[in-house]
């Protein structure tokens, strides 16, 4: 798939008042493409690599795609990627919708103003930042990361988003780990979760 055949799948997708779910066959596709590390980066872990997906052109595409078409009902006017791995996915997704990027990066990456929010994830906690001028009162975030795991990384997202008086109206994933119980806790937060995948187990 050619960079220009994904801009327009996706804008056709945002243009959508209403959106079909993807069909089996290309999740299928998608799920062959995640590889699992047992015992990584700890015992008892099993971790869901992604870069054989991001490997393959296709099923890159593919994903971004199919995270727009998850998301096309919902109005944002600019993307939010968590460090690290939310920058990939986060940038295509701004890049095939024409919409802004803001990178939202662990503490003492950012060289400006900063504001910071402490997080608490599935292996450790972790504090996070976004320069002071990211966004603008009262736009509506894309926020994108992964994979949801504990969902601790996402509320923690949250918090710093609204203290620059913005609002997550749409949380977009790849992957979702529902034994964690990260996407019940962003729920109950008042997020709304979109995912392509899910995966039993840590």
């Amino acid at each position: 798939m050619s960079l220009a055949e994904l801009i327009e799948m996706t804008r056709l997708y945002a243009n959508m008042s209403s959106h079909p779910s993807p069909n089996h066959s290309d999740l299928a596709r998608l799920r062959e493409r995640i590889r699992t590390v047992p015992n990584w980066p700890a015992p008892g872990v099993m971790f869901r690599d992604i870069t054989p997906l991001l490997q393959d052109g296709e099923s890159f595409g593919s994903a971004i795609a199919h995270l727009a078409q998850a998301c096309a009902d919902v109005s944002v006017d600019v993307v939010v990627g968590i460090e690290a791995r939310g920058f990939i996915f986060g940038a295509a997704l701004a890049h095939a919708l024409n919409l802004g990027f803001v990178p939202m990066r662990k503490q003492g990456k950012l060289p400006f103003s900063s504001i910071a929010q402490p997080s608490v994830h599935e292996y450790g906690e972790a504090v996070l930042e976004l320069h002071s001028d990211a966004l603008k009162p009262g736009q509506r975030v894309m926020l994108v990361d992964d994979l949801i795991a504990t969902g601790g990384t996402v509320l923690a997202a949250q918090k710093l988003i609204k203290r620059l008086d913005a609002q997550v109206t749409v949380v977009a994933a790849l992957i979702d780990l529902p034994d964690l119980g990260g996407s019940g806790r962003l729920h109950d937060a008042g997020m709304d979760v979109r995912t392509l995948l899910a995966f039993d187990g840590h």
